[in-house]
């Protein structure tokens, strides 16, 4: 059986691709099952698939954080990896789907789970908002808080790989950080000012969306043709997403490779290494198990002796 693939909520399973690529584990929040309902869980899983790996988001709350780390101590397996992910909630489930699909091919637990820090830099996640008032995630300037007042003010953000932010109409001025590579211009279906668009991947993606409660159809009608996206499918919002973007106003999105044979290639194309403390097999710098870096840390430096010798 493949490698087990976990989530902590349910709608952070996207629709499969096809019908090959295996679906997802909900691990419950513990407000919804017991601790010893989660250890049966878990053992079923590890038991049916042999290995587990749970992508645990950083804006999960605390309580959920500790009873994942719980589960694992008290049955005292390495078979578990937890995979601490910093992306925003509909680009966790992008990232989840592709190791869903990568599940099903001939990769060991090891590579499947350092996979992860790989693949998250090629997902472009970001959200349409209606106001960044309470906006944390990425810097937001004092004019753009200020713009979030006006009637109809409309922001597109993007919070990864590299942070941007621009108010659609009006003057269409930017408003934060912005990006290198390709990227538009837009703003007519908002006053006619224009506004520079986040900038785009410059590989084929699938652009997926979900709308919360902002009624708008640029996402799909001029930020995935400005992409140059190969597709487009609109997703039921998280339940996490308003929290993490400060608003209920939005309109989520999430760019990413959607072709399992450019993301194998993209996996056996680094290097395989064994972990130094756990022995998996692992990619990049960092097993996806235990967390252990590839190379041993230097050892602290000696101090400086400046007691001076007496004659």
């Amino acid at each position: 059986m493949p490698t087990a693939i976990a989530v902590t909520s349910a709608d952070l399973v996207l629709p499969a691709p096809d019908r090959h690529t295996p679906g997802a584990a909900v691990l419950p929040p513990p407000e919804q099952l017991d601790l010893a309902g989660t250890l049966a869980q878990t053992s079923a899983l590890l038991e049916r698939h042999g290995h587990l790996v749970a992508v645990v988001p950083n804006w999960l709350p605390r309580t959920a954080v500790q009873r994942l780390h719980t589960v694992r101590a008290i049955l005292e397996t390495d078979r578990i990896a937890l995979l601490d992910v910093d992306l925003p909630p509909l680009g966790t489930a992008l990232l989840v789907r592709q190791l869903r699909q990568l599940s099903g091919c001939d990769f060991s637990p090891g590579v499947i789970a350092s996979a992860a820090r790989l693949l998250s830099h090629y997902i472009y996640a970001g959200a349409l908002l209606g106001s960044v008032a309470k906006l944390d995630r990425i810097p937001v300037g004092l004019k753009a808080h200020a713009r979030s007042w006006s009637p109809g003010a409309q922001f597109a953000v993007l919070a990864h790989p590299t942070p941007h932010l621009a108010r659609l109409g009006g003057s269409g001025g930017s408003g934060g950080p912005g990006g290198s590579g390709r990227s538009g211009r837009s703003g007519a279906a908002h006053g006619g000012g224009a506004a520079v668009l986040p900038a785009g991947p410059e590989f084929a993606t699938h652009l997926t969306f979900a709308r919360g409660q902002l009624a708008s159809d640029w996402v799909a009608a001029e930020l995935g043709p400005a992409w140059q996206v190969h597709g487009v499918m609109e997703n039921p919002l998280p339940a996490a997403s308003p929290g993490w973007w400060g608003t209920q106003k939005l309109v989520e999105f999430a760019a990413g490779i959607p072709d399992l044979s450019v993301l194998y290639q993209l996996v056996s194309s680094v290097r395989r290494e064994e972990c130094r403390w756990c022995g998996f097999e692992l990619i990049g710098d960092r097993c996806g198990f235990c967390a252990a870096p590839l190379n041993a840390p230097p050892p602290p430096a000696a101090p400086a002796n400046t007691a001076r010798s007496r004659p």
